[in-house]
């Protein structure tokens, strides 16, 4: 793969508990740098474009930040429990505002405009790199792709955001290329199976599905397997 020689968030020596604890901390640090770039490429974005679609996705852009502030706090409350649950989620309701819409626990309040849209995002983001940094690191919880740990959790995190960021961007006429690090790590942790020939970036794209790579058709469905390794 591609930036292959990027070790997985921790040492790449045996994984004992000090190992596993360092690894959840360089992965909840990528996750708070991913968000704090997003956040400050979004805050770019003209007011009147938030009801644009974003991207290839069927949500407009106000929509899928509210999607992935959901995705954040989701993740972080899986962690909370005193027993995480491995057989579904914790059970807070999940519900559209409209056809089509996402189905969300977290919806952001419209008449606070996008600055208020874009704390809620910084807020469930701040949880759940709090919940990776404080959890142990044998914790195990439930993922419709795999029971999964803390660094599983921040990877998916940093993979949601960084991709929907990409969508994001492109409803929004924005540029957006995050750094190559965050990129790789998360392929490493989620994707280990993804084609080794491209840039990082580039690769986590076409493994979630947004375009293709030389060699390798655009996905018309796709998974990460958040299974802890070791």
């Amino acid at each position: 793969m591609a930036g292959s020689s990027c070790r997985l968030y921790g040492p790449a020596m045996s994984r004992s508990s000090e190992s596993r604890s360092s690894s959840s901390s360089g992965a909840a640090d990528d996750l708070d740098i991913a968000l704090e770039l997003a956040v400050d490429v979004l805050s770019e974005a003209d007011s009147e474009d938030w009801g644009n679609k974003a991207g290839s996705l069927e949500w407009d852009c106000w929509e899928t930040v509210e999607h992935l502030s959901d995705d954040l706090f989701a993740y972080a409350v899986q962690l909370g429990p005193r027993t995480p649950p491995r057989d579904g989620k914790v059970p807070f309701v999940w519900e559209s505002r409209r056809p089509g819409g996402p189905e969300n626990a977290i919806h952001a309040d419209r008449t606070a405009g996008p600055a208020g849209l874009l704390r809620t995002l910084e807020a469930s983001g701040a949880l759940l790199v709090a919940m990776v940094r404080t959890t142990s690191p044998q914790t195990r919880a439930y993922h419709v792709f795999g029971v999964s740990d803390p660094e599983g959790f921040a990877a998916m995190g940093i993979v949601e955001t960084l991709v929907h960021t990409h969508d994001l961007a492109r409803g929004l006429g924005l540029s957006w290329t995050p750094p190559a690090a965050p990129c790789s790590r998360a392929l490493i942790r989620l994707f280990p199976h993804a084609p080794g020939d491209a840039d990082p970036w580039s690769t986590l794209l076409w493994a979630t599905g947004r375009t293709e790579l030389p060699g390798h058709p655009r996905l018309a469905t796709w998974s990460w397997d958040g299974t802890p390794r070791g």
